[in-house]
Parts: C-alpha cells; sequence; structure tokens
C-alpha cells in the first residue's frame, strides 16, 4: 500500500530515503531549500556509488514548504536544526518519524507537535555530498546486517509502526522495530560523539587512523559516556567498547578508520562548522541526562 510521505531534510540520508521511497512507488515529497532546492528541481536527486562515475537520477518531487495531508513525515536533519523543524511542522497533521542523532529523548519534541504524533528512528544509509550527487558507502556484509531502528517512544509495538517498517522494507530498507528506541539513541550518541569530535579535530579518519594516542583518549571518552548512561546499553553489542582491551579496540578502531567503509560513511564531512555544532548539541543532551541520573 502506498503512503503520502514527506521527507524533510534533503541530505545525504533524506535525499537516498526519498530515492528509495520513490522508486517503490510511493508518493513522495523531498523538502528542501536555497542552492539545494534549485539543484533538485532541475537535476532530481543525484546518487552515485563511492567513487563510481556512474550517476543515477531520480526524480523525486520536490518542495519548499509542507502543505500537510501525509501519512507520515520523516525529518532527517541535524540536532541542533530540530527546534525550527519542529516550529514549522507544530500546525500539521499525521504522525512524524525523528531519524536523526538525538539523546534528549521523546518528550522535547512531543511538547510542541504532540506526543502522541512522536515516532524514534535512526537512519543506517551514510555518505557523502560530492556537489549536488550523493555519494554513498557499498553495501558490505557488515551493513546488510545493520537494520534501521524504528520505535515508538514507549516500546509498544503498535498497527502504525508495523506500517511504518513494512513500508520501508519493500522500498528496500531494512528496517525493524525497536523497543527500546529511546535507549538505542543514547547509546549510540555515547559512542558517535566522541568518534565525530575526534574525527573533526584530527582533520578527518585518516588523521584520526595516525594518531594512536588520540584514537585512544576517544575510547576513554566512550566508556565514560556509556558508564552514565541511564539507561540499559542498546544494542548489547556495544558492551564490547566497555569490556575489551584498551589496545585490541584501538587497532580495530583504526582498521575502520582507515577503510572505504570510514571514507563514505559521512566522516569525512564537508560541512565542518554544521558537523560540530550537531556534535555539541547532541554531548549537551548527553550532559543533561548524566546531571539528573
Amino acid at each position: 500500500m502506498a503512503v503520502k510521505l514527506l521527507v524533510y531534510g534533503a541530505g545525504v540520508t533524506g535525499s537516498r530515503f526519498a530515492a528509495r521511497l520513490h522508486d517503490a512507488g510511493h508518493d513522495v515529497s523531498l523538502l528542501a531549500r536555497g542552492q539545494r532546492l534549485a539543484a533538485l528541481r532541475r537535476h532530481g536527486v543525484q546518487l552515485a556509488e563511492a567513487d563510481s562515475p556512474a550517476v543515477r537520477r531520480v526524480p523525486v518531487p520536490v518542495v519548499e514548504h509542507p502543505d500537510g495531508g501525509y501519512d507520515l513525515i520523516a525529518v532527517f536533519v541535524r540536532a541542533h536544526q530540530v527546534g525550527a523543524v519542529l516550529e514549522s511542522l507544530a500546525g500539521l497533521e499525521g504522525d512524524v518519524l525523528f531519524a536523526l542523532n538525538w539523546a534528549a529523548g521523546p518528550e522535547p519534541l512531543g511538547a510542541v507537535i504532540g506526543r502522541e504524533r512522536v515516532l524514534l528512528g535512526f537512519p543506517t544509509d551514510a555518505g557523502t555530498m560530492d556537489g549536488d550527487v550523493v555519494r554513498y558507502r557499498p553495501a558490505s556484509f557488515m551493513t546488510r546486517r545493520v537494520p534501521m531502528p524504528v520505535g515508538e517512544p514507549d516500546g509498544r509495538a503498535t498497527p502504525r509502526l508495523e506500517r511504518i517498517v513494512r513500508a520501508f522494507r519493500t522500498a528496500g530498507i531494512n528496517a525493524k522495530a525497536e523497543p527500546q528506541m529511546d535507549a538505542w539513541l543514547k547509546t549510540h550518541a555515547a559512542f558517535a560523539v566522541p568518534l565525530g569530535q575526534a574525527v573533526l579535530a584530527a582533520g578527518g579518519p585518516r588523521a584520526l587512523a595516525a594518531d594512536p594516542g588520540a584514537v585512544r583518549a576517544m575510547i576513554r571518552l566512550i566508556r565514560q559516556n556509556l558508564a552514565a548512561m541511564p539507561t540499559p546499553l542498546v544494542p548489547r553489542g556495544f558492551a564490547a567498547l566497555q569490556t575489551l582491551p584498551e589496545g585490541l579496540l584501538a587497532a580495530m578502531l583504526r582498521r575502520f578508520l582507515r577503510s572505504p567503509t570510514a571514507a563514505h560513511s559521512g566522516l569525512s564531512n564537508a560541512t565542518p562548522a554544521a558537523e560540530a555544532a550537531e556534535l555539541e548539541q547532541t554531548a549537551e543532551q548527553m550532559r543533561a541526562y548524566a546531571r539528573v541520573r
């Protein structure tokens, strides 16, 4: 069954997400502004795998302002941009999936648009912007095993959650219902914020891999964050970040940072100022829940 969907945010993840759903026959609109809006109107969503010269164009309809009547609004923006998005969505109807770095829980979101509208998730697709072209990392055995988690704030298995997961799967998106979505996001932030900040400070993933001391310092900060978690670690595999010997973990992370997967995962960010702002916003959310733990 086709759904009417607004994808709010036309960066890497939003653009690729919208293209997949459009290809699957859903009624999708992609919201964009400024130069990105103009580029999408001219060429559609442009996709290329890694460094391939082959670029595929997907004619996803684009809009500058939401017009309502959507079955679902999927928000793919940075954490520090959420406030402005909430204001624009407050007057609309429909469920809203916030698929982004977010460690503050559902309460600040529901306070503006209504708690009954909020769903939480996280995109597992990643890539980089090359001008107007989205370059995404090639699928691998590991990435195929990592589904996109989507969940109700209270962990329930609801009919709307089942419909959303089913629609995503029909579009080739490996989605799954996650009963502990808030804990998943907090756990991810505990890892991703130190990693992102260390990559920015070093000047890129390869530069960080070349500095063993910085990698070890990052690992210690990750472990401090995980120890301060107010919820169980989700997925449980993150416990390995606490239990593996530091030297072994450092070697594994340095290998990852030198890999093509890291290069096309969004760590080589073309907008460091925006990345830094998002990381600081998420870090403040983590500090807030650590203070009241």
